[in-house]
């Protein structure tokens, strides 16, 4: 059985750091965020008549990565996004065990998404081919994007978007309450509005796991062009990551909303707590005793931690 390991970024409406939360509750917490974004993402354009619809298909994939963080943040931290989550990997603020773990569980939940969406237009006796049909949301270049956009112009946007977001997402989770009140928001603005901008040239996703769930479902272009929307936004990722990464390391302060390095420092406090104890109840051999054993915990959990070599 694993131990349970606290979110990264998961606070308490007071600010306070989150009980940590298993493995398995935060795989599932993204896997569902992951379905949901798919469901809104892909279904609002699929089914709506863009001359007629309340809401752009943008502003609704961006008000459902809003919905999301604020429904299920406080469990994972709200990725939904293997960019984001590779973002938090180079920035510190989750380990790679756990980074590859919800990589695949964003896949699966966008996946069985889209899936849902394509059993749903079989089922439409007016749309013959569903798989055409799936070609209108999936992410392309050159000819089969909306304005021929070449693959240079393709890239370049989804690396510097995937970029922003991630930057976005890092930055205000980083602030007192972040995934509880400004992340979500700022997410979701960001997000729609990149949108719009890379709807209009392709049908940019910025998210690699959405980007295979339109493929997969789509007709055989979509896949032979998928390396572009896995590796462009993974390398802006991982830009803003490094770049929070020498920000924190260069002396900026601990994100406020990095549980998992609060947690580590339990054994310290622990010993703090020893030595406040022992000064008043117990000699000075036993007290020395026990700030020993304290100190080598610390520097046992450290170790492991990987903070000493």
């Amino acid at each position: 059985m694993s131990t349970p390991v606290p979110a990264r970024d998961a606070l308490q409406p007071d600010g306070t750091p989150a009980a940590p939360t298993g493995l398995l509750p935060r795989l599932a917490a993204e896997a569902f965020g992951s379905l949901f974004l798919a469901v809104a993402g892909l279904g609002v354009p699929l089914f709506s008549i863009p001359q007629s619809s309340p809401v752009p298909s943008a502003l609704a994939a961006g008000l459902a990565v809003t919905a999301a963080m604020l429904a299920f943040g406080h469990i994972s931290g709200g990725h939904f996004n293997p960019a984001i989550t590779l973002g938090h990997l180079l920035a510190g603020r989750i380990r790679a065990g756990a980074a590859a773990a919800y990589a695949a569980a964003q896949l699966v939940g966008a996946l069985v998404g889209a899936l849902a969406l394509f059993g749903i237009l079989r089922t439409l006796p007016s749309i013959p081919d569903s798989r055409t049909a799936f070609d209108t949301v999936a992410a392309g270049f050159g000819e089969h994007s909306i304005i021929q956009a070449p693959l240079a112009a393709v890239v370049l946007l989804e690396l510097l978007g995937a970029a922003i977001i991630v930057a976005v997402f890092l930055g205000a989770a980083s602030r007192e309450g972040g995934v509880r009140t400004v992340a979500p928001v700022a997410v979701g603005l960001s997000f729609a509005a990149l949108l719009q901008v890379g709807q209009s040239v392709g049908n940019l996703p910025f998210n690699p796991a959405r980007a295979v769930a339109s493929a997969v479902f789509s007709s055989g272009w979509a896949v032979e062009q998928l390396w572009v929307f896995l590796v462009a936004p993974l390398a802006g990722a991982a830009i803003a990551g490094l770049v929070f990464r020498i920000g924190e390391v260069t002396g900026s302060p601990a994100p406020v909303a990095d549980v998992e390095a609060a947690h580590d420092t339990g054994a310290d406090d622990d010993a703090d707590d020893v030595a406040d104890a022992v000064a008043v109840n117990e000699p000075a051999a036993a007290a020395a005793a026990r700030q020993e054993k304290a100190r080598g915990v610390s520097e046992a959990q450290e170790f492991f931690d990987g903070k000493r070599s």
